[in-house]
């Protein structure tokens, strides 16, 4: 069931779908996938994505710090999310995820009658290389696939490149709290 977020009223997309391969800022070739569910070895390639995050640059507690507080982070959460993940040279630098804002197994298992909340990560050695945004779109279009429709992420105030990044893909303020800033987007159903 939906909640009583706003989000736009109008739709944002399309958006494209990986698997995808494109060069970044830099010139270097990022590999776009959608696992369906995590693998023993895509979960792998995140563990070890997130023990070469810095600290400094976690948002709002996540990702959480040591690898089998990571490990377990994920297992968590991979059942029900849906996941893109952005590899360089076969290693994963970028990762982004929407979790159910429900605990209705059925209601999860339909995609489209719920809200989803957006995390996003990109290692600091490919951050403002335009990652960041190949990551969203991937899995703003994934997620349209699927028939999700409602998604929505809570941001530091003062963190203007993630804002921007947001605004450039349709995402709208939908309200402040303290330090965060809430954002949504309504995906484009056709």
């Amino acid at each position: 069931m939906v909640g009583s977020r706003q989000y736009p009223d109008e739709p944002s997309g399309p958006f494209p779908s990986p698997p995808t391969t494109v060069e970044d800022r830099d010139g270097r070739p990022i590999e776009i996938r959608a696992p369906a569910k995590f693998t023993a070895d895509a979960l792998d390639d995140v563990v070890e994505m997130y023990v070469e995050f810095d600290p400094a640059d976690r948002a709002q507690g996540i990702p959480p710090t040591g690898k089998d507080r990571i490990r377990n982070w994920l297992e968590t959460i991979a059942e029900d999310s849906v996941t893109v993940v952005a590899y360089h040279d076969g290693d994963a630098i970028g990762h982004a995820m929407l979790v159910p804002d429900s605990d209705d197994p059925d209601a999860i298992e339909a995609k489209s009658g719920i809200e989803w909340e957006l995390a996003i990560f990109v290692l600091q050695a490919y951050q403002q290389a335009g990652i960041g945004t190949i990551l969203l779109e991937n899995l703003l279009g994934h997620a349209t696939d699927l028939g999700i429709r409602r998604v929505w992420l809570t941001v530091e105030r003062w963190n203007n490149p993630a804002i921007a990044l947001y605004e450039r893909v349709g995402f709208e303020s939908t309200g402040t709290e303290s330090f965060e800033q809430e954002m949504a987007i309504l995906l484009d159903d056709d």
